[in-house]
């Protein structure tokens, strides 16, 4: 395993656009390079990894489920990250807090032991939803702590902004290296500390170890795998189906549409029997697109405030075929 590993943490809040931004970069991976993905979610269930599946050879990925890497049990982010080294053995590390987390702690966590020798945390993105910020959204306190020092702010979203209200966001912002995009697009020479590379040698004597969490395993098909999470922030809800299952896609999309989510994402098995991803913001409606993914169907809603469990498991279960 090589040593000082460029790191890249990807940061920003719920919704701006940090894993299609992950996605973005991943497709313009050099071949000759090994890439390892870690992803801090909010909730239990864990739909970044999936969201992000590919085929492409060279790219590994990890999850950290269960709220904000510096908040929670250091453990299971020390071994996950651990563990994820030691199997990609990567030339470069993308990390993904949760946009409920903390990043700026996180990134002073990783430049100090047991990491020191092993990773080369590079300055930070922070990815920004443009339109909401210039519609008077305000960023939450964590994540405004972490713009000062930010390798690059990705004003993400911003198709919909004119030359004045650019002017008048950038004003807002701290003084720092800013790109305004659409779609997470980003070029991969313009990602900061590209350019630096892992040196030889190991560090991997400095990793913690530790078993991995068993996955659950479904002891009735038809029904799901429920994990519910909550902190300050929010409260998180996920499912678990087994593959076998098929959802109505359109029942899906009218059941979401009745509910005061923050943030909805998914990968579900469908009725023409493809699957599907989706992810949107504050009730706004689906983007569907195919997916790769292929061990279970997966549903997370983040709320406001706790919500009757039975009942929203119910109404999901309803969007099944048969």
């Amino acid at each position: 395993m090589l040593k000082h590993i460029p790191t890249h943490l990807i940061a920003g809040p719920l919704g701006a656009g940090k894993t299609t931004l992950i996605r973005e970069l991943l497709a313009q991976k050099p071949a000759d390079e090994r890439w390892a993905i870690l992803i801090n979610e909010f909730g239990q269930i864990g739909l970044d990894a999936a969201l992000l599946t590919t085929s492409e050879d060279g790219i590994a990925l990890g999850e950290v489920a269960g709220g904000c890497l510096c908040c929670v049990n250091g453990a299971p982010f020390q071994v996950g990250l651990g563990r994820l080294l030691r199997q990609a053995r990567p030339d470069r590390l993308l990390i993904e807090p949760s946009g409920l987390g903390h990043p700026a702690e996180l990134l002073r966590q990783l430049q100090d032991e047991p990491w020191r020798e092993v990773l080369a945390v590079q300055p930070s993105v922070v990815v920004l939803d443009a339109a909401a910020l210039a519609a008077g959204r305000p960023l939450p306190p964590a994540q405004q702590t972490a713009l000062g020092d930010a390798g690059l702010l990705l004003l993400n979203k911003s198709e919909s902004l004119d030359a004045t209200a650019r002017a008048l966001l950038a004003a807002q912002l701290p003084a720092r290296p800013l790109l305004w995009t659409e779609q997470g697009r980003l070029a991969l020479a313009e990602l900061p500390g590209i350019h630096t590379r892992a040196q030889p040698g190991s560090a991997a004597e400095k990793l913690p170890t530790g078993a991995g969490q068993l996955p659950a395993l479904w002891s009735d098909p038809a029904q799901p795998i429920c994990q519910i999470h909550e902190e300050d922030g929010g409260w998180s809800i996920g499912w678990r189906w087994h593959p076998s299952q098929r959802f109505d896609r359109e029942q899906v999309a009218q059941w979401l549409a009745a509910l005061p989510w923050r943030r909805a994402k998914l990968v579900l098995h469908c009725a023409d029997d493809g699957w599907y991803s989706g992810n949107a913001l504050d009730g706004a409606a689906l983007a569907w697109r195919s997916s790769e993914w292929r061990r279970d169907s997966r549903l997370e809603l983040i709320f406001a405030a706790a919500q009757d469990a039975a009942v929203l498991q119910a109404g999901l279960a309803a969007c099944r075929l048969g």
